[in-house]
């Protein structure tokens, strides 16, 4: 009887033990899972960024090729629209990508107040 009773408390400790090591298995496993989703996450995150950016500097080389158009060319805005072709942009597009146009000089005045409102700031 006495032997039985160790044969079965051997028989639970190795269930016992085994049941830890697939859980620390599986937990393993979830761990990888896990590194390489955030990985993936992290590349879709980044590739968006890069893409924006782009974007972003496309229109801004639109805007000042528009302004030049109207601007500097004398045009009105459906005629610039008539020499980018009709079917490429529409009038609201092109009052929006010249808005947008921030210049070297913009952007110079921009950093300067930046700058300047950091230091009022303290």
């Amino acid at each position: 009887m006495w032997r039985s009773v160790v044969q079965k408390q051997a028989r639970r400790q190795e269930a016992r033990l085994r049941a830890r090591q697939a859980r620390a298995k599986v937990r393993e496993e979830q761990s990888e899972k896990e590194w390489r989703l955030s990985r993936w996450g992290a590349a879709v995150v980044a590739a968006l960024a890069e893409r924006d950016a782009a974007v972003a500097e496309c229109e801004q080389q639109a805007g000042r090729a528009l302004r030049s158009l109207i601007v500097e060319g004398g045009l009105k805005t459906q005629e610039a629209l008539a020499w980018c072709g009709d079917e490429t942009l529409t009038g609201r597009e092109v009052h929006r990508l010249i808005r947008g146009v921030v210049d070297a000089a913009d952007r110079d005045h921009l950093n300067q107040g930046e700058h300047r409102g950091s230091g009022d700031a303290g």
